[in-house]
């Protein structure tokens, strides 16, 4: 087992991949206790799944080999992938959520997260743009892994895209202007309010109102200026 990996707890839950991976999405287990959502995980009943699963004291379970598709993303699309669940590898991080009393990501877990993350997304070579919160790929379903989820501190392990500087007010003319370029920066906005909601919660997560504005603006034009400079490598 490696020294990263406390315990294998196998889950049933998973099938073949048809994709290569290119991804990783963080998510919140949304359940009152570690046990309940492991126990979830693990039951074929449910049909849900993740590769690993990182409990508050920092204890990581791993529930699917990487090389199986775990049923954790369901209907979801980034960047012209919808079949994310061959795509991706799942992280679940224990957390009552929304629903239980959601809270912040405890320093433990956050350390047992980023030397599991940093590995994968080195033997993967998975793009920074590539890891990825549940909201962002199915933003009309899902709110996790939430606006209390430490986004800057994977950022400054160069494991995630950081908040850009802002260069300037509002860039788009228009809201139809910025969520054609939402579109091409990954996100689906067939559903534009939730679509900006989870860009906020997860780049401008001092205020979810879905509600385009020139701070969202600006953060957007940031961020597709730094994939189209290479930046996001």
């Amino acid at each position: 087992m490696s020294e990263l990996i406390h315990s294998e707890t196998p889950s049933p839950n998973w099938n073949q991949r048809q994709l290569p991976i290119s991804m990783v999405v963080l998510h919140y287990t949304g359940m009152e206790t570690a046990e309940a959502a492991l126990e979830r995980l693990c039951d074929p009943a449910a049909e849900v799944s993740a590769h690993y699963c990182i409990e508050e004291d920092g204890t990581v379970h791993r529930l699917v080999r990487e090389d199986r598709r775990a049923w954790h993303a369901g209907k979801s699309f980034w960047r012209g992938i919808t079949d994310v669940n061959s795509a991706s590898i799942g992280i679940e991080l224990v957390n009552p959520g929304h629903e239980f009393g959601y809270r912040p990501f405890p320093d433990a877990q956050m350390a047992a997260l980023l030397p599991l993350l940093a590995d994968m997304v080195e033997r993967h070579d998975i793009p920074r743009a590539n890891v990825v919160g549940h909201s962002d790929i199915a933003p009309s379903r899902k709110e996790d892994p939430g606006e209390l989820f430490d986004w800057e501190l994977l950022g400054a392990h160069r494991l995630a895209l950081r908040r850009p500087r802002l260069l300037v007010p509002s860039p788009y003319e228009n809201d139809g202007a910025f969520f054609l370029a939402l579109e091409r920066f990954g996100y689906d906005i067939s559903d534009t309010a939730a679509a900006c909601r989870a860009f906020q919660r997860r780049w401008r997560p001092h205020r979810i109102d879905g509600v385009v504005d020139g701070e969202c603006s600006a953060i957007l034009f940031g961020l597709l200026l730094d994939r189209d400079t290479g930046k996001t490598r």
